[in-house]
């Protein structure tokens, strides 16, 4: 890819989608987080097995930005010589995953990457599964902290929330009434942003801005795209739309672009070059964010060869190879960072391609 050395150079931050209380030993703090305990000692120096076979479990099948990530975590399986096998719900509704969790422990998988729906609908199984020997490495929407190892995070809330407000601050000129589209009511990665979000807008310099509605159009293109109609209609003074997931931007850009309101009404969100080029290009969106997908597959996929491998356990500190994204070092509540979002406008959309 063009962009593999800029994406590079911006990749980094960390992210806590979850807090958890906890104690002060080594093993309290361990067990808290997922991680590893005095029972589990990583060797850094173990090298990768080969034959590893790794689940992949994204929120739903067929949403293009985990089909690419998808493809980063096939990508990572073949550097590690392993199998990556791609499987999950066609709706993100909340248990919708819980059958496929269970099927990777019974098939005796090595480990699972998922995406979590709903972050305590899934701790069940995840836990059940995690008893059998299957690492468990969420990505992108995280689980309960102990019902998985290590958890991949694209970015922090602030730096994905604040940067989301700034640029539809920027674009309805700083003041006006504004929604935000999200995708489903008990997504976590979401949610959190939502809230993080509303924390800016009672910021002074955001004192022009005012939100009058948050949606969910569950992850759904048709849904998402009745509730950017439903929204203009609710809202006849709607200066701006927030949609922080890749199926509601692109939805709410198609119905924009062939309305009265294309122009009018302003979008940002996070979505993909390839979704969002032609709204780009033709006026309907000034600009929108996003990190690169397929390398938050290939880091998630290449820490689940990791801890089946031995060289971490998941506990603070850690560190360890992640192919050609380089050394990465396992922060507090066993998280790791991908890094910030990357904000593409008419100027730099063409350079990239994902």
């Amino acid at each position: 890819m063009k962009t593999r050395s800029l994406l590079a150079l911006v990749m980094t931050g960390a992210v806590a989608l979850t807090a958890c209380g906890g104690g002060t030993t080594k093993d309290s703090a361990a067990q808290e987080t997922g991680g590893a305990t005095n029972a589990a000692k990583a060797d850094p120096n173990a090298p990768l097995k080969e034959g590893l076979k790794i689940t992949f479990l994204p929120k739903q099948v067929n949403n293009p930005y985990f089909t690419v990530a998808q493809k980063g975590a096939e990508s990572a399986g073949t550097a590690v010589k392993g199998e990556v096998k791609a499987t999950g719900p066609s709706d993100a509704a909340a248990s919708s995953q819980v059958t496929y969790i269970n099927t990777a422990a019974q098939q005796r998988q090595d480990a699972l990457v998922i995406s979590a729906n709903d972050a305590n609908a899934v701790a069940p199984a995840l836990k059940t599964a995690r008893s059998q020997g299957l690492k468990v490495v969420t990505f992108d929407s995280d689980a309960a902290p102990d019902a998985r190892d290590v958890f991949i995070n694209q970015a922090t809330s602030d730096e994905i929330a604040a940067g989301q407000v700034k640029l539809i601050s920027e674009a309805v000129g700083g003041s006006g009434e504004i929604a935000i589209l999200s995708a489903t009511p008990n997504a976590t990665n979401q949610n959190a942003w939502i809230e993080v979000m509303k924390t800016e807008l009672a910021k002074p310099e955001y004192s022009g801005l005012k939100l009058v509605e948050t949606a969910y159009g569950n992850d759904d293109d048709q849904t998402s795209f009745q509730k950017t109609q439903g929204l203009l209609q609710a809202h006849p003074d709607l200066k701006g739309i927030i949609s922080p997931t890749t199926v509601g931007v692109a939805a709410a850009a198609r119905y924009l672009s062939s309305s009265e309101y294309k122009g009018k009404v302003q979008l940002t969100g996070l979505g993909t070059p390839n979704q969002m080029r032609k709204f780009v290009q033709d006026g309907t969106v000034k600009s929108f964010a996003l990190w690169d997908p397929s390398k938050l597959g290939y880091l998630a996929t290449y820490t689940a060869a990791a801890l089946a491998s031995g060289q971490i356990t998941g506990a603070e500190g850690e560190k360890y190879q992640a192919g050609d994204l380089g050394e990465y070092t396992i922060g507090a509540k066993g998280e790791v960072v991908l890094g910030p979002p990357t904000v593409f406008t008419k100027d730099n959309i063409d350079q990239f391609d994902f």
